[in-house]
């Protein structure tokens, strides 16, 4: 006999080779229509997979979290197979599931369009509406290579040519359509429900590498529920609106082109946005006592072999060769520069802890396919710190960044934060008896400032684990954004030491620190959070002056003159066109607030303001809306400063 435990801690006996669907058919005739697959010891496997041996077993339901990778697990095979259905010839290679939802990846001849994507749908309501069981079974590994052979499917071997010597080939059937897969699936197609859908068409290349063919990409979405799949639509619609590449445009803040992929050129609006950030955080930074440097974009190779870059990140550098045969690298993060800096100049444990902030330009090379606006770019800006300090010091900076860190979201009106524990990767540098003290600081620093995390296993970087703090937006979207690392290798790997107090050379930690992180990124994330509106003070044009007539052209100059007087990012719009076209061209420009002026204001010193997005208008004094204006585009962290000095 066997023993399974229940989450409830009962444990019952059962025969060897019991399937996890007998288990559930004998606790009740609901839990086995429901369940979707079943964990032993918390590893998922088929319902029907027999149970040899004692385990902790947990019967997965369809309304469980759990089950929604399994539902749009088995809704990318119904896809495949809709689509071979329907489009005979085509090859199938990968579909796996993503973050809200699944692609698959097919190599055809002919381009699908978006137009297909109903006679694929409804093929996929026949497959799910046939109900047919997935069934895994394990073959040989030259079976498996001449079945796929002999249909043609070039891609499907060179995936079993890549499974390892040992392990199992495994292959799942739906009705009489089977594909290559490590599994786990859900008891049947009809279980996929009807609450998917197909999203959208792109392009993508074999295993990610240019130099293979193109194929493809189908995206797709599923739900557990329809009521789920209309919200998760819903906002989907609602991020095109505020897609940032979009509004970009129409801000006239920035662009791309092919020239140089992956690299933004800024227009002067954009610019405007982006140097009013880094003012902001030189303020916080400077009330937090780091000193601001600048290291070289290009540093030799040497170094970067030395601090372990090389071996680990090689492949994501630009490189050059000058005339000399000297190897150059475009540094990809700013850490090894701060290190040679400390390093420049006896330092003492009295000159700890040392805070260097840089606003450095780095250089990632990202797959094409990958890159994405302002969200994935091969060159962007960090607003990039490390601290050296000693063991002791640790506990209470970690406290003071975490502290920085949240205040600063604050004041861009992010409030609802998620930190996660990233520990040790597969790839990294230093032994693990570094990496348990550094984890155990930073667990401890989390634990004394009072830091609630989830863990997000083997995601650290290869120098030291990390805290990520996880912004959610307008919409309930989830941005990675500032990091917090302690680090007990880097500074030893490049010869860094201080004197300690006992006269000895001992080496420094090092914590490092982003918090906008990459502020291309932080860019697009705030224009998409406000849909376009930003906040007075953020916006690169605060207030457009226009006039209804020629009449108060001179009363409007005036005006403008004033606003800028007052500190205020002022534009003036004389055009000969009707006010309301002005009007509608300053709000799709997402400018905040539109000042009007004609005959009758420019007699009664007055001006009418329009804000965006509000069909009201208030008339004002010209300078109690001058006043106005000014107060409300004082940014966050200088009125705080105000209020402070003023009480």
């Amino acid at each position: 006999m066997i023993t399974l435990t229940f989450p409830d801690q009962s444990k019952r006996d059962f025969k060897p080779g019991i399937t996890g669907a007998e288990v559930a058919a004998g606790i009740s005739k609901s839990l086995a229509k429901k369940a979707m697959i079943v964990k032993l010891d918390g590893e998922a496997t088929d319902l029907a997979e027999p149970i040899t041996a004692d385990a902790a077993i947990e019967i997965v339901t369809r309304d469980q979290p759990d089950a929604l990778e399994i539902i749009r697990h088995d809704c990318a095979h119904v896809l495949a197979e809709a689509v071979q259905e329907l489009f005979p010839g085509t090859q199938v290679t990968i579909g796996p599931v993503i973050e809200n939802g699944f692609y698959y990846d097919f190599a055809r001849d002919e381009p699908f369009s978006l137009d297909d994507f109903e006679a694929i749908e409804a093929k996929m309501r026949e497959i799910i509406g046939r109900d047919a069981a997935f069934t895994k079974t394990v073959w040989d590994r030259e079976e498996a290579r001449r079945y796929f052979g002999e249909k043609g499917e070039a891609y499907k071997v060179e995936l079993i040519d890549a499974i390892p010597e040992g392990d199992e080939i495994r292959f799942y059937r739906q009705g009489e359509w089977t594909d290559l897969c490590r599994g786990p699936h859900g008891p049947s197609t009809g279980k996929v429900g009807s609450a998917f859908k197909l999203l959208k068409l792109a392009g993508a290349y074999w295993r990610g590498d240019s130099n293979n063919p193109m194929l493809q990409r189908i995206y797709g979405t599923a739900f557990a529920g329809d009521k789920d799949l209309k919200a998760h639509l819903t906002m989907l619609e609602e991020a095109e609106k505020r897609d940032h590449r979009r509004l970009g445009r129409e801000m006239d803040l920035f662009h791309f082109q092919e020239e140089a992929p992956g690299a933004v050129f800024w227009h002067a609006k954009g610019w405007s946005l982006f140097q009013e950030l880094i003012a902001y955080m030189r303020r916080r930074q400077h009330e937090a006592d780091f000193v601001e440097v600048n290291t070289p974009d290009m540093m030799e190779r040497t170094l970067w072999e030395q601090s372990g870059h090389w071996e680990k990140f090689g492949e994501n550098m630009f490189t050059t060769m000058t005339p000399d045969e000297r190897v150059h690298c475009c540094k990809p993060m700013n850490c090894p520069g701060h290190v040679q800096i400390f390093k420049n100049g006896l330092k003492s444990y009295r000159d700890l802890p040392l805070r260097v902030a840089e606003f450095g330009k780095v250089h990632r090379y990202e797959p094409s396919g990958a890159l994405h606006g302002l969200m994935r770019v091969r060159h962007f800006t960090q607003d990039d710190a490390h601290i050296f300090c000693t063991d002791d010091q640790i506990t209470e900076e970690c406290i003071s960044v975490n502290a920085l860190i949240l205040s600063i979201y604050r004041d861009f009106g992010f409030e609802d934060v998620k930190i996660k524990f990233s520990d040790r990767p597969d790839k990294r540098v230093g032994s693990d008896d570094v990496w348990d003290k550094s984890e155990e600081a930073l667990k401890l620093a989390c634990e004394a400032a009072g830091i609630d995390w989830e863990l997000n296993p083997g995601e650290g970087a290869f120098y030291g684990p990390k805290l990520e703090y996880v912004l959610r937006d307008a919409i309930g979207r989830d941005w990675q954004c500032g990091t917090l690392q302690v680090d007990f290798n880097l500074p030893g790997r490049l010869g860094a030491f201080y004197i300690g107090a006992d006269g000895e050379k001992h080496v420094p930690v090092m914590l490092h620190r982003a918090m906008f992180g990459s502020l291309e990124r932080f860019i697009g994330i705030l224009i998409e959070n406000h849909a376009g509106h930003l906040p007075l003070w953020l916006s690169p044009v605060q207030i457009v002056v226009t006039t209804i007539t020629s009449d108060a052209d001179a009363y409007a100059a005036s005006v403008k003159a004033r606003l800028e007087a007052a500190g205020l990012r002022a534009e003036i719009d004389l055009r000969n066109e009707k006010i309301n076209y002005k009007i509608r061209e300053h709000s799709l420009a997402k400018v905040p607030v539109i000042v009007v002026c004609g005959k009758r204001e420019a007699e009664e010193g007055t001006v009418n303001v329009r804000r965006l997005g509000s069909k009201d208008q208030v008339v004002l004094p010209l300078e109690e809306a001058v006043a106005a204006f000014a107060d409300e585009a004082m940014p966050p962290d200088i009125r705080r400063n105000a209020g402070m000095l003023t009480a």
